[in-house]
């Protein structure tokens, strides 16, 4: 028999850094679900990704047991990561802050492809693309078409 689901919990948590400090105990506390486990389970899962930032779904049901999923880390945080910036543009319409190439936009979509709701490798790089223009990132060269 299927075990009743309770609720879901969204968060931000670094690879292999869960503690039960906030955020995470708070949010797990208030539901009755194990801190100490959660965050065992949480950092042999993500050791591998040290430091980053992962959103992690976790669904609690009524017997106070709990499944999680991690996801990849937000593209924000990947170009970030590849334009070597420590935070985005106050006004990125104005001051643009980093530049980045197509090439670098390619490899974070296909990275995130499996969290996003496209189909296509192009439309996932245009995604990233206009997360990037938000942000005052602005991406050299042209698109590249298949043609």
């Amino acid at each position: 028999m299927a075990k009743e689901i309770a609720g879901q919990i969204k968060l931000q948590i670094k690879g292999g850094a869960a503690n039960p400090s906030p955020p995470v105990g708070p949010a797990l506390g208030s539901k009755g679900i194990n801190i100490m486990e959660f965050c065992k389970q949480f950092n042999a899962r993500t050791q591998d990704k040290a430091g980053k930032v992962l959103p992690v779904i976790i669904t609690y049901y009524s017997d106070k047991t709990f499944d999680f999923v991690v996801k990849t880390p937000p593209v924000a945080m990947q170009l970030m990561e590849a334009a070597k910036i420590k935070g985005g543009s106050a006004e990125p319409n104005r001051k643009k802050v980093a530049s980045i190439t197509w090439d670098q936009v390619k490899a974070i979509a296909q990275d995130k492809m499996v969290d996003l709701n496209c189909f296509t490798l192009d439309s996932a790089m245009k995604m990233v693309a206009g997360t990037a223009r938000s942000m005052g990132i602005s991406v050299s060269g042209d698109f590249p078409t298949n043609n």
